[in-house]
């Protein structure tokens, strides 16, 4: 018998697809085996349900065809679980199963089944059927992959806008250049600290965090509005010129309010607001510029408030010094229950060496930088001086460009490599305080590079700290890195925030 050439049902798929069939007959899978080569997919076979379970895990099929009647966990309950992991819950499943009743189909297809087919089956209609759901599965597929790409493109056009109307209000400043960047990562670890507090674990989601974290750079967006005579005084503002300094709560938040307006009220600016109008609120009622107390403050402004303090404290001005790192957590202690929430304080207190890290790394003057050195570092030869110099192993262009491009904003000196064994060569001629490492490199992969720099470093007491890149957290768990050689590992794509974060872990 001739192929009928026009037959879609027998024309090729992308190889990259995978099917998955589970049966408990042999000769089912057989059939089923020779009824789908022709499609060109990837085929696995499963003989229960908990193999099936198992290589779903793994291998992450297109698509599921599932019989019902099996030993130990029918296909029925192989169903409910896939369904009820977000990580499978998407891949399509077809029943194919000798039970015929109209209750059998419903029960399958109320647990999530895309289709159910009755055996003995028919080789032309499966093929149909198994076409059909992997074209609209990678449809919805690239149509999800165009959304995200999409909200990303937004999600970033509005930080880089939010960050430059900060950076715009900082320039009239040019003292603070990275005042926006140290506050910015002060608030949002503490966000993410305080996140399982039963006082702010409601507020305090993924979402909110993060819209904390990108309009934090609008705290002193006010501050345009401030005369150039007090706002460039070099030296101490006299009461009436701290009043007028103090109006730039007021500006900000009228500016803000307009904006949000005529936007619809987005929710950063809206974070944006709260803060800029808040953060010189006081925990006791005597801050300005209205005079809120207790938790009349919105929790933005909290937050900001102890950031904007510290890094006041730790920082160089043309009328002071910049003060130890200790010497502002006594201050900050201090301010507990009046200055500051005390909740907020204690989250602080337990972030001592994230703030001091963040400082470092975005600090404006050298002074400062020294200044908090002393703070980490100080005579005991035990304790790890910063991290400065980093070899950036990452075979992606886009990705190299782009973690480059943010560990160099942040002041770290970088070396690039595209594969694990140019990460090894660099890493015999020159010494570097940490390796940030892709695990599926060609050549040589993260696994083999970890492996090998172990191995060098067993004749010696070096021990240099080595993260691990990987795109889900599924590849790859904390506890697995470090049985490897890892020192932990980073989610792409790269959270500076956290990375920083986990800087000070390593210190």
């Amino acid at each position: 018998m001739m192929m009928d050439h026009n037959d879609q049902s027998t024309a090729g798929l992308p190889a990259t697809n995978i099917i998955l069939m589970v049966d408990d007959n042999a000769e089912n899978l057989k059939v089923l085996r020779e009824c789908l080569e022709v499609l060109g997919c990837k085929i696995l076979v499963a003989r229960n349900g908990s193999s099936a379970l198992s290589i779903v895990e793994k291998a992450k099929p297109d698509i599921i065809l599932l019989d019902i009647m099996m030993p130990e966990m029918d296909g029925y309950e192989v169903c409910r679980r896939l369904k009820e992991d977000p990580a499978s819950s998407r891949i399509p499943v077809i029943f194919l199963t000798a039970l015929s009743e109209i209750e059998d189909e419903a029960k399958g297809l109320a647990l999530g089944a895309v289709d159910y087919i009755t055996k003995p089956i028919h080789p032309d209609l499966v093929r149909a059927r198994v076409r059909n759901h992997l074209e609209l599965k990678t449809y919805q597929d690239n149509l999800e992959a165009m959304v995200r790409a999409r909200t990303l493109q937004l999600a970033m056009t509005q930080a880089v806008m939010i960050e430059s109307l900060g950076t715009l209000a900082e320039y009239r400043d040019p003292e603070t250049g990275g005042h926006i960047k140290r506050t910015q990562n002060y608030v949002k670890a503490l966000a993410q600290k305080l996140r399982n507090h039963p006082r702010f674990s409601e507020e305090l989601n993924d979402s909110n965090i993060e819209w904390l974290y990108l309009s934090a750079p609008l705290h002193d967006i006010g501050k345009v509005g401030v005369r150039d005579e007090i706002l460039l005084k070099q030296g101490r503002l006299t009461k009436d010129e701290f009043d007028q300094m103090k109006q730039h709560t007021r500006f900000g938040d009228e500016t803000l309010r307009i904006a949000e307006q005529k936007l619809d009220k987005i929710k950063c600016l809206s974070f944006a607001r709260e803060i800029a109008r808040t953060h010189h609120e006081k925990w006791d009622g005597s801050g300005y510029p209205i005079g809120l107390k207790g938790n009349e403050i919105p929790l933005a402004g909290r937050l900001m408030a102890l950031a904007d303090v510290y890094d006041a404290l730790i920082s160089k001005r043309v009328y002071k010094e910049p003060m130890s790192h200790e010497k502002a957590v006594e201050i900050i202690k201090e301010g507990k229950g009046t200055h500051f929430d005390p909740d907020v304080v204690d989250a602080f207190l337990e972030l001592e060496s994230v703030f001091r890290n963040i400082a470092m790394t975005f600090a404006d003057y050298e002074e400062e930088r020294q200044m908090l050195q002393q703070s980490s570092v100080g005579s005991d030869p035990h304790v790890k001086r910063p991290i400065n110099r980093i070899l950036l192993a990452e075979d992606n262009e886009i990705n190299q460009e782009i973690i480059l491009s943010q560990l160099k904003s942040a002041g770290f000196n970088v070396d690039v490599v595209s594969n694990g064994k140019e990460a090894l060569e660099k890493f015999r001629q020159k010494q570097y305080d940490l390796i940030l490492t892709d695990i599926e490199m060609p050549e040589m992969n993260g696994y083999e590079l970890a492996k090998n720099i172990r191995d060098l470093e067993k004749q010696t007491p070096q021990r240099t700290p080595i993260l691990a890149l990987t795109g889900n957290d599924f590849a790859l768990s904390a506890a697995s890195a470090r049985e490897i050689g890892f020192n932990g590992l980073m989610l792409k794509p790269l959270d500076l925030a956290l990375f920083i974060q986990k800087l000070a872990d390593l210190s």
